[in-house]
């Protein structure tokens, strides 16, 4: 079965606007960035210094959506999907379905998501700015700042996360495939155009 699109709404479904321009370019150049530090940090040159320009960059994007997540419109505020532990579980017991949500923005499973990968990536960054491998080369701009043990436990912690890094983004990855393959609903393309399919009741557009 292919996705919904704006020709095959179902009654009582209607095509919104839901993620604003900010919102979707942050999270494309956000996607790029991670990629770009962390493919460097595995595969690149022996002196990492596109690799920390990737990480500045990657700091900086983590900052606006700090910002944006409190400032922005209503469907990009953290407050906005921030799901207790009961409504998590129901909708969970119901992802077998297969459906569309046609959730009006981040479903408590993608609200996990975010959550997850804004903060591993905080601590992922923070560890790379306080990080000595002992190389003499590739110490990260904080380190001086630290004892030297710490510095070098930071550096291992880069490390590591780095790993747990792959498995959530592949996790994130494999959840897109999922909603498109079974439940028929596309999440790429509304971070493309910004409009989604929501229910009626649902369908006030982002402020």
């Amino acid at each position: 079965m292919k996705p919904v699109t704006p020709d095959t709404l179902p009654e009582g479904i209607v095509w919104r606007r839901i993620w604003d321009p900010a919102l979707r370019v942050f999270h494309w150049l956000f996607a790029g960035a991670v990629l770009l530090a962390w493919g460097l940090g595995k595969w690149g040159p022996a002196i990492m210094t596109v690799h920390y320009y990737a990480g500045y960059l990657v700091i900086g994007l983590l900052v606006f959506r700090l910002i944006w997540g409190l400032v922005g419109p209503t469907p990009a505020r953290f407050t906005h999907f921030l799901f207790g532990p009961a409504t998590t579980l129901r909708y969970l017991t119901r992802l077998p379905r297969r459906q569309p949500s046609y959730w009006p923005g981040h479903n408590p499973l993608g609200a996990l998501s975010v959550f997850a990968l804004l903060g591993l990536v905080g601590l992922q960054v923070a560890s790379g700015l306080f990080s000595d491998p002992d190389d003499y080369l590739n110490v990260g701009p904080l380190a001086g700042l630290v004892e030297f043990e710490t510095a070098r436990w930071a550096n291992g912690w880069h490390h590591r996360l780095s790993t747990l890094l792959a498995v959530i983004v592949g996790l994130h990855v494999g959840a897109v495939l999922f909603y498109r393959i079974w439940k028929r609903e596309d999440l790429v393309r509304p971070m493309l155009t910004g409009k989604k399919a929501v229910r009626e009741e649902d369908s006030a557009p982002a402020e």
